[in-house]
């Protein structure tokens, strides 16, 4: 791997499951379980024609995370600079460079950059939250803008998934269950048809937290398959073996 420079918040963290290496800060952006899953859920062609875009991409996680299924173009397009040039150096880290890009670009306008209906696979893990005024935001403008809706809304980054995909392209997505209804009547809104989803549970006896969703461009309507849910934690609060193996590969 390649020798890249750290800011003094900066520590590099390791998906030993993928052998990736990615730059995080705790000042500014780390990535998650969520990224993980969602990287796992994605289907992505091996072809070297193949083109992915991970939306919302802060650090690089999920681009990074699925560039082992694949010989094809990813580009994670990332509206923060600080959040963009982690991910740059991350790429960088991982010898990379030659199949990834960043766009330091809002995604709102990234039909400018990249040609519409010209993409096979988008990822996105989006802002969970809506902006709203009673809403309690992280005083840190570079954890707010993760966390909430403030530089675009569920609504917006279904649309330009809309747009960038191909007919029949497919989008992976993680988001909150409680966001389903939301997520169902944008994706109708914008020729995204739901084609396979996946619950995550902390624990068996819990309710889910997280979503994984499978949609497709101008899919064929019904047809939805709710595929076994991710149990994160056993009773005795350590990893379930399918959560441990995408963590560690064991």
């Amino acid at each position: 791997m390649a020798t890249v420079a750290l800011r003094a918040d900066e520590r590099i963290d390791q998906l030993y499951s993928k052998d990736i290496q990615i730059i995080q800060s705790a000042t500014v952006f780390s990535f998650s379980l969520d990224a993980v899953l969602l990287g796992a859920f994605a289907t992505v062609s091996r072809a070297a024609k193949t083109r992915i875009v991970d939306l919302c991409a802060g650090n690089g996680a999920v681009g990074l995370f699925v560039s082992g299924q694949t010989n094809g173009q990813i580009t994670a397009v990332e509206l923060q600079p600080r959040l963009a040039d982690m991910a740059t150096r991350s790429i960088q880290l991982n010898d990379l460079s030659e199949r990834m890009t960043v766009l330091n670009q809002d995604l709102l306008t990234v039909t400018d950059t990249i040609a519409k209906d010209s993409v096979d696979v988008v990822l996105c893990n989006p802002p969970y939250f809506k902006d709203q005024p009673t809403s309690q935001k992280n005083p840190n403008p570079h954890l707010a803008i993760a966390r909430h809706e403030l530089s675009a809304n569920l609504d917006q980054i279904l649309a330009v998934t809309s747009d960038l995909l191909k007919m029949n392209g497919k989008a992976y997505f993680v988001h909150r269950p409680e966001r389903l209804d939301d997520l169902f009547a944008a994706m109708a809104q914008h020729r995204l048809a739901p084609k396979r989803i996946r619950f995550v549970h902390p624990k068996a006896d819990r309710e889910a937290n997280m979503v994984l969703i499978e949609m497709i461009k101008d899919g064929k309507p019904n047809g939805v398959r709710v595929v076994p849910p991710v149990i994160v934690y056993a009773a005795d609060g350590t990893y379930r073996e399918e959560v441990r193996h995408l963590l560690y590969g064991e």
